[in-house]
């Protein structure tokens, strides 16, 4: 499992070089067919044992959300704008990794101590600054040039036997899954693998890449959103009451829709029969907020039936998000017994 170099890479979107070099290192000797294009997707053929000749395109995004320098304060204070659904009220006095050339300098994102103001709310960029540590305008642009990435300043570690936090694990946790899923074994079927960029603010790079690789089915690796703690609105006698989302320690998510794509019946309904007969545990999300490259894979071309496979967990879109290594494996397991199963008569619409 490649997860924990991954997660603390820095990759945020339209800047995934770093990431990208992790996985293209881990692959390079199980695939063919290696490509960059001029976006920054990294894609690649693993070749099929022949017995099918469908094509399966697998992706998962290698961007990350974070800011951009967008200007300097005489103090030497950064301006900068969000990149991707980075939330507004988990910024002040956070930690963050500030680009600087080819290595990483620290800040933390000012704000009016809660002793001068406590009815100060934060309502846009224009509230916040990130202090690096200089006190003037030159100093600050030495340190950090316009359109430098920043983003959290966290590291992967172990909680328990089974939980892991980290950054990033949308979408890190989809890369070690791929990466894992084209280290290991022998498929019936033709693997597209693609590594997308800019997911983040827009789903940008997954539709070039399924225009160049032209599949005939695509799976989706993500990381999803768990929101299984307890639910303030709850009988307070009860605390274990949780909001009726997907749970850690569940299983995989199978998308039902989100509000980029509706997963075709016929192929949810084969993959949800594949976990059963493997007897592997899944579940189905039911909060149709986001989406994910499946909702630009599915219309690229003439179509894609397309469906998407995902991993809780919580807190994501934030410093620190939580997973389980046993759903980690679940998960692998599923996309790996989909892959063994799938027949072009799966994705053919009656």
């Amino acid at each position: 499992m490649l997860l924990e170099k991954l997660s603390n890479a820095i990759g945020v979107s339209g800047d995934e070089g770093a990431v990208r070099d992790i996985i293209l290192e881990a692959i390079r000797d199980h695939v063919t067919d290696i490509h960059i294009d001029a976006m920054g997707n990294l894609t690649a053929l693993k070749k099929g044992t022949g017995e099918s000749n469908l094509r399966v395109m697998i992706a998962a995004h290698m961007d990350e959300i974070g800011v951009m320098i967008t200007g300097y304060d005489s103090s030497g204070a950064l301006r900068f704008s969000r990149v991707g659904g980075v939330p507004a009220r988990i910024m002040p006095g956070l930690r963050l990794k500030v680009k600087s050339g080819d290595d990483h300098i620290s800040g933390v994102v000012l704000w009016t101590p809660i002793h001068l103001n406590r009815n100060q709310s934060v309502k846009s960029n224009d509230d916040l600054r990130i202090d690096i540590g200089v006190s003037s305008k030159s100093a600050a642009e030495s340190k950090a040039k316009l359109g430098t990435r920043a983003t959290f300043d966290s590291i992967y570690a172990e909680i328990n036997d089974d939980m892991v936090r980290g950054k990033a694990f949308d979408d890190r946790v989809g890369c070690s899954l791929l990466v894992d899923i084209v280290q290991s074994g022998d498929y019936p079927v033709d693997i597209l693998v693609a590594f997308t960029v800019q997911e983040e603010i827009g789903l940008r790079g997954a539709q070039v890449a399924a225009q160049r690789l032209q599949p005939d089915v695509a799976i989706v690796l993500e990381g999803t959103t768990a929101h299984d703690i307890p639910d303030p609105e709850a009988n307070p006698d009860d605390p274990t009451v949780a909001n009726p989302a997907c749970k850690v320690g569940s299983g995989p998510v199978l998308t039902v829709m989100d509000r980029s794509m509706i997963t075709p019946p016929h192929l949810l309904n084969f993959i949800r029969k594949t976990a059963e007969d493997n007897d592997i545990p899944y579940q189905l999300k039911t909060a149709l907020g986001g989406g994910t490259d499946a909702g630009r894979i599915h219309m690229s071309n003439t179509g894609v039936p397309s469906a998407v496979i995902s991993m809780p967990c919580r807190y994501i879109h934030s410093p620190t998000a939580l997973l389980s290594k046993t759903d980690y494996a679940n998960d692998l397991a599923l996309v790996k017994a989909v892959l063994n199963n799938i027949t072009p008569d799966v994705i053919e619409l009656s």
